[in-house]
């Protein structure tokens, strides 16, 4: 291969050849930094950079590797960080005003670990405003593109992430996902991304979050072998977040053994989907039942409303919590955000508790139901891209929609704490990449990780590059 495309390599290979000296941390950190000064213009995915550092310790990850003494599986891979997440070096702005200069001096600890096991971080990636869209533009950053179609978007809120990765600016991206905003955004790209059980990442050292304990960070790759390097690299518990310590107990329970017990979920409810999505997710299911799986069609046995029609009222309490502990950021906020503020203001007590509630109901429902099901199976996102700028597609299969109406698959994981991960099928008529997604049980996230292995070697998609 050329130099001038060691930015197609993935982070598995790159790992296996730092090790037998064929290629050095530098050269490709070099490589792809010109990718990124080549395409990023055109993507807005990458919003503060840090070339001279990375190059630096690029140099130095070479030296450990001449000396036979690398500091962990990521020593030396180029990743990217999504700008929702604290960084000790470079600024941590949310897309907002109200953080445009704001520099907490300390990484979010799965960047730290990231660091510390030789990771070479180029940069931050682009976000909406607070992370809380699912779509990617912002006052401070402008709109990002989705490489497939750069006047479409990649989705949000790790649409900076996903574009980074889907155009080669990195193999690996540190993700977060509170509503789907790793798989849906990992769907629209032709992506792999995992959004892990609740703490298998732990949390430290965060902004305030505005979906309870909702939101968690993932990986985001081309392949599932480069995600499981990532996942692995950064999981373990951490007594700074117990929960951490229940993930990991999840984790080491023994899974079913034999062909699984696979649910296809198409539809929820009336909620509309694209025709070419449920086509590619028919075609896609169809190859899980060919690996020998035992394939269930049919409505989710969960009752979503609630949690459906709670969704807006916990980020606008998130909102009004935040705002409450950081006065000075309402002002520069863009007036939705500040609007959102005030309606959580107003959303009462007993409403916040019955909803927090009705999230534990649904945590012990979900845990019912893997006792009879394997892997559920579903559409990550109900619609293609939409133009960019735009907040949200208003018609999905000729259906009127709101702001959620593309992410009704997504977040209800979120709140029942479950992995899941999303995995390119067949793009779209027009060439735009499709994504299904594996739900599991509470700690699969390595069973769903296996199964995700075999039907990538089924229907490889890591062959397919955008043009740019």
């Amino acid at each position: 291969m050329h130099d001038d495309d060691l930015w197609r390599l993935p982070a598995t290979t790159l790992q296996r050849r730092y090790r037998d000296g064929s290629l050095t941390p530098l050269a490709v950190t070099q490589a792809v930094l010109a990718r990124t000064d080549a395409v990023n213009g055109r993507l807005n995915a990458v919003v503060a950079r840090r070339d001279e550092a990375v190059l630096a310790e690029a140099a130095a990850a070479t030296q450990r590797f001449a000396q036979g003494a690398p500091l962990s599986a990521l020593d030396g891979i180029p990743i990217t960080v999504k700008d929702s997440l604290l960084s000790a070096d470079l600024p941590t702005t949310c897309g907002t005003a109200a953080l445009r200069d704001f520099r907490p001096g300390h990484d979010e600890l799965a960047a730290g670990r990231a660091r510390a096991g030789g990771a070479l971080l180029l940069g931050k990636t682009n976000v909406p405003e607070f992370a809380n869209d699912g779509y990617t533009a912002n006052p401070l950053f402008g709109a990002t593109g989705n490489p497939w179609n750069t006047a479409l978007t990649p989705g949000g809120s790790s649409g900076g992430a996903v574009a980074a990765v889907a155009a080669g600016i990195a193999p690996l991206a540190i993700a977060q996902d509170g509503g789907g905003s790793i798989r849906r955004p990992a769907s629209h790209t032709g992506l792999v991304g995992l959004k892990p059980s609740l703490s298998a990442w732990p949390r430290q050292h965060t902004l305030p979050g505005l979906l309870l304990d909702f939101d968690v960070i993932g990986p985001v790759a081309r392949t599932v072998a480069d995600a499981r390097l990532l996942f692995d690299a950064l999981r373990g518990p951490a007594a700074a977040d117990r929960s951490s310590m229940a993930a990991a107990w999840a984790a080491a329970q023994a899974r079913r053994a034999g062909p699984l017990r696979l649910l296809y979920v198409e539809h929820l409810d009336a909620n509309p989907l694209d025709p070419q999505i449920a086509a590619s997710c028919r075609q896609a299911v169809q190859r899980f039942a060919e690996l020998g799986h035992q394939v269930e069609r049919g409505a989710l046995p969960l009752d979503l409303r609630f949690i459906l029609e709670a969704w807006p009222q916990i980020g606008q309490v998130g909102l009004a919590a935040m705002f409450d502990a950081h006065p000075e950021w309402e002002a520069p906020a863009s007036p939705k955000y500040r609007e959102a503020a005030e309606l959580g203001r107003r959303v009462s007590g007993p409403r916040v508790w019955q909803i927090m509630d009705r999230v534990r109901r649904l945590r012990a429902e979900s845990a019912a139901l893997f006792e009879r099901v394997d892997v559920i199976v579903m559409p990550a996102a109900a619609a293609l891209p939409w133009p960019k700028a735009q907040a949200w597609p208003p018609m999905i299969d000729g259906q009127e929609v709101g702001p959620r109406g593309h992410a009704v698959y997504t977040g209800w994981v979120n709140a029942a704490g479950l992995p899941g991960l999303a995995l390119p099928a067949a793009p779209s008529a027009e060439g735009l990449p499709i994504g299904i997604q594996l739900i599991g049980a509470y700690g699969s996230d390595d069973g769903l990780l296996d199964l995700g292995a075999a039907y990538e070697a089924a229907a490889p998609w890591a062959h397919r590059w955008p043009d740019l």
